[in-house]
This record gives structure tokens, sequence and C-alpha cells, in this order.
């Protein structure tokens, strides 16, 4: 119990899959706090038996925590400690579990960190990508249109680019990636730390073909993809000169004139009047 009267809120990141990885202070407020708050009870009790934790489990998740959280809030504001767990890795990432933790803030309970796995670091730490700057974008839109009008906002990013993917919409998004992106170098993290775990790095249509060969994708999905700097340095020719040589090479005007503003990154427009003429 926290000396303040309310209980605290301790937000405690859990494994990936391994059961091994989990620090020794995890279980150690696993095992003292009142309650564990959780997205799938089932799946953390695996946890808490694997390594004798008795503490009581609820379910917290996207469709009950309105008044799940409330209860949750209640628990603390009577002086109990609760631990806020997700499925896997940290909470708060890609799942609803800031919300409890703003809700407790606003309420000036106590919200502890207890840091471990988290997929999307894990998975840049072994990626070979640069990891000096990162966007962590998480999931993008299930629907195609949305998907491509997400992945147009991130053209011209230069960080490395995190994101998870459901294992039913892979194979689609990495064909958006690579139609709205471009060929870019991208490494795939399927089943972390699990038993099937799989690391795979490659250009973006390799990745996708890989996939694709497959009668089923099964598994947690992190994909890390170079960011626009690091995929395609900046061209050192004209707009005029870019777009000369893209056409004497075979490609339509109309062609030409979108690659020309993709490895420029200039809009395309602009690039139709720089090398056709307004009048045209």
């Amino acid at each position: 119990m926290a000396d303040s009267g309310t209980g605290r809120l301790f937000v405690v990141a859990t494994p990936l899959g391994n059961l091994e990885d989990i620090t020794l202070r995890a279980l150690r407020v696993l095992r003292e706090v009142r309650l564990v708050a959780c997205e799938d009870t089932r799946r953390t009790a695996k946890l808490l038996n694997a390594h004798g934790i008795r503490t009581a489990t609820t379910s917290y998740f996207e469709h009950n925590e309105r008044w799940k959280g409330e209860r949750i809030v209640e628990t603390l504001r009577r002086g109990d400690d609760v631990a806020l767990v997700s499925d896997a890795g940290t909470p708060g990432v890609s799942d609803p579990g800031y919300r409890l933790v703003r809700q407790a803030r606003a309420e000036g309970i106590p919200v502890i960190p207890v840091p471990g796995p988290t997929a999307g670091v894990a998975a840049l730490s072994v990626s070979g990508l640069p990891t000096d700057r990162f966007l962590f974008v998480g999931f993008l839109p299930a629907k195609p249109r949305a998907r491509r009008s997400a992945l147009e906002g991130l053209q011209g990013v230069a960080e490395t680019l995190v994101f998870y993917e459901s294992p039913l919409r892979v194979v689609a998004t990495l064909e958006d990636m690579i139609a709205v992106l471009g060929e870019r170098d991208a490494f795939l993290c399927r089943e972390a730390t699990k038993l099937h775990e799989e690391y795979v790095r490659g250009p973006l249509a390799e990745l996708r073909a890989l996939l694709a060969s497959r009668p089923e994708v099964k598994g947690e999905i992190v994909l890390v993809i170079a960011g626009a700097a690091e995929a395609q340095p900046a061209s050192v020719e004209a707009p005029e000169a870019l777009f000369a040589r893209l056409t004497a090479e075979g490609r339509t005007r109309r062609e030409a004139v979108k690659e020309t503003a993709r490895i420029l990154r200039l809009p395309a427009r602009e690039v139709y009047k720089l090398v056709l003429g307004p009048e045209k």
C-alpha cells in the first residue's frame, strides 16, 4: 500500500512469448499486489501459474475499459495496489492500458512502471536498420484505402518505421507498402521469442513473396521498414534531367513524372510543371 493513502498502479511488462523473459521485480510486484488487471485472464493465468503466483486477476480490455476501469480505480482508492499487464509486452503500447493510467493520474494515484519487453523495440534491436531515431506506428488501418492513406503520410519520414500487423493482413499490407513507399529494405519479426520465432531481413518485395507463398501466415508480426532517407539517397539530378533519363529508358511521360516525384520527394504536380510546362 502506498503512503499517500491510495494504492499504486504498477504498469508491468510481461514476456512476449518465452515465460523466462520477466524480471525478478515484475514477479515480486505480481505477487504482492491485491489485483492484476489483464487483457485475457486465461493468458495471464499461464504466466502466473508458471511462477507460482496466486494473485487474483480481472479482465481489462478495449470493450470493457469504461466500466471496468472505474472498478479498478475504486480498488486503488481503497488503498490496494494493482498491477496492469497486457497479453504480451508493455501495457499501453497498442492497447487501451493508457486510459487506465490517465484516469489514475487524474486522481493523483501513483503510477509506477516495471519495465521489460516491447515487441517493437525487440524487433528493431535485431533488424540491422538504424536505431538512433525511429517512429513507432503500431497497427495501420484494416481497410485498404485508409491503410494506403496512412502510408502516404509516412512517405517522407526519414526515421526507421516500426509497424505491428495481423497475420491475416500482412501480405496485403506489404503490397500497399511497396506501392506507396516504394521498394525499401525491411525486416520481418514473427513470433518473437516463441518456439517458431522467425527473423528475416530483405527488400519489401522479398518479404511479401516469402509470406504469400505460404498456405497460411500465423503469429504476431512486427515489420521494421527503412525510412525515406535510408531507402533512397537524395538524387543529385535536376528534375528535368531525371525526367529525360526515365523517358529515354522507355517510361511514358506520366510514369516518368510520377517516378521523378517519388525519387526527388516532390509533388507530382510540381514536377509536371517543371518538365512539361504549365501550358501543357
